[in-house]
C-alpha cells in the first residue's frame, strides 16, 4: 500500500498541478494583503483616527443608519442587526476583532476562502486523479498488477488526502509568511470570542466565551479541512464515474458557484440545507453569522457533510470494483 501510495503521489506532482495551485496561492496573498492594507488606511483617513475603539464607534452608527433605509432586504436587514450586535459585544468587552497582525490576516482569508477558493483548489487537484487514467488507458495496467482493485482506488484516494493536507498547510504558511511583511507577526495570543448563536434577527450570547487566537485558528483550519476533503471526495467520485476530466470540473465548479449564490438565497427554502454546497461555510459558526437557513447549526452541517462525504465513497469503490475496463 506504502508503495502504491508513493506512485500516486509522484503521478499527481509530475502533473505539476499542486504546484501550480501552490504559485496561485503566492500570488493572491500579496494582491489580498496589499487591498487589506489599502482598506484599514482608507478607513483611518475616513475615521479620521487610528483607535480601533473609535472606529468600532462609527460602524456601530453607520449600521444603525442603514438599518433606517426602507430600501433593505428583509435578510439583510437580519444580517446588520447581527452584525450591529457583535461590534456592540466586542466594544463592550473592550476586544478588538480586527486587530492588525498576520494571524488575523489568515483568519479572515480562511473566512472567506472556504467556500468556494479553497474547495476550487482541491477541484483542481482531484478532478482527474481517476478520469485520466481512465480515458487514456493506462488504468488498465494497474488493475493487471497482482494487486486488489479496493487496494488501488484507496491508495489513490488517500493520496489526494495527502495533497489536501498540502495545499491548505501551503495555504497557511503562506498568509502568515506573506502578509507578516506588511501587518507583523505578532497577535497569536491575541484574546477572539466564540460561541455566537442567532435566533431570528436576535444574537445569542449566553455560550461567548474567549480564546486565544492561535485556538481560534486551529478551530477554522480544521474546518476548511474538512470542508476541503468533502469537495475533494465529491471530485474523486466524479472522477471514477466519468471519462471526461473536463467534464468532472464543469460539475464541480457549477456546483460550488451555485453554492456561493444559493448561500445568500435560500433562506425561505427550508430543504436546501441538505446540499452540500450551502454546508461549506463553517467557519460562521464559529464567528457567529447567521446561517443561510434557519436552524442550521454547525452539528447539522457537519453532518450533512459527512453523510455526502460517506456517499462518494460507498459509490467511489463500489463503481470502481464492479466496473468493466475496455
Amino acid at each position: 500500500m506504502t508503495k502504491l501510495i508513493y506512485n500516486e503521489q509522484l503521478k499527481l506532482w509530475k502533473k505539476k498541478r499542486i504546484l501550480v495551485i501552490i504559485l496561485i496561492i503566492a500570488c493572491l496573498v500579496p494582491i489580498f494583503t496589499y487591498a487589506q492594507y489599502k482598506e484599514s488606511k482608507s478607513l483611518q483617513e475616513k475615521m479620521g483616527t487610528s483607535d480601533w475603539r473609535v472606529q468600532l464607534q462609527k460602524q456601530i452608527v453607520d449600521t444603525q443608519n442603514r438599518l433606517g433605509s426602507a430600501s433593505l432586504s428583509d435578510d439583510f436587514k437580519k444580517y446588520l442587526r447581527i452584525t450591529l450586535s457583535q461590534e456592540q459585544y466586542y466594544l463592550n468587552h473592550n476586544i478588538n476583532p480586527n486587530a492588525p497582525g498576520a494571524p488575523t490576516f489568515m483568519r479572515v482569508f480562511i473566512e472567506n476562502a472556504i467556500g468556494l477558493l479553497l474547495p476550487l483548489f482541491v477541484m483542481v487537484a482531484a478532478s482527474d486523479i481517476v478520469s485520466s487514467e481512465t480515458s487514456r488507458g493506462t488504468i488498465k495496467l494497474l488493475l493487471t498488477r497482482p494487486v486488489k482493485r479496493w487496494k488501488i482506488l484507496l491508495s489513490k484516494y488517500i493520496a489526494m488526502l495527502l495533497s489536501v493536507s498540502f495545499i491548505l498547510l501551503c495555504t497557511a504558511v503562506l498568509t502568515y509568511a506573506i502578509s507578516g511583511i506588511v501587518f507583523g507577526y505578532s497577535g497569536w495570543n491575541l484574546p477572539m470570542l466564540t460561541g455566537f448563536t442567532t435566533k431570528g434577527n436576535e444574537l445569542l450570547t449566553t455560550h461567548v466565551h474567549s480564546v486565544p487566537q492561535w485556538s481560534y485558528l486551529l478551530m477554522e483550519l480544521g474546518l476548511a479541512w474538512f470542508v476541503c476533503v468533502v469537495a475533494g471526495s465529491l471530485t474523486f467520485m466524479l472522477s471514477v464515474l466519468l471519462r471526461s476530466t473536463a467534464a468532472v470540473m464543469g460539475i464541480m465548479l457549477s456546483s460550488l458557484i451555485a453554492g456561493a449564490i444559493l448561500t445568500n438565497m435560500v433562506s425561505a427554502w427550508p430543504s436546501a440545507k441538505y446540499l452540500f454546497m450551502v454546508n461549506l461555510q463553517l467557519t460562521n459558526y464559529v464567528n457567529g453569522s447567521s446561517p443561510p437557513v434557519e436552524g442550521m447549526t454547525l452539528g447539522f452541517s457537519i453532518a450533512v457533510l459527512s453523510v455526502w462525504l460517506v456517499f462518494s465513497l460507498i459509490v467511489s469503490f463500489v463503481v470502481f470494483m464492479k466496473r468493466d475496463v475496455y
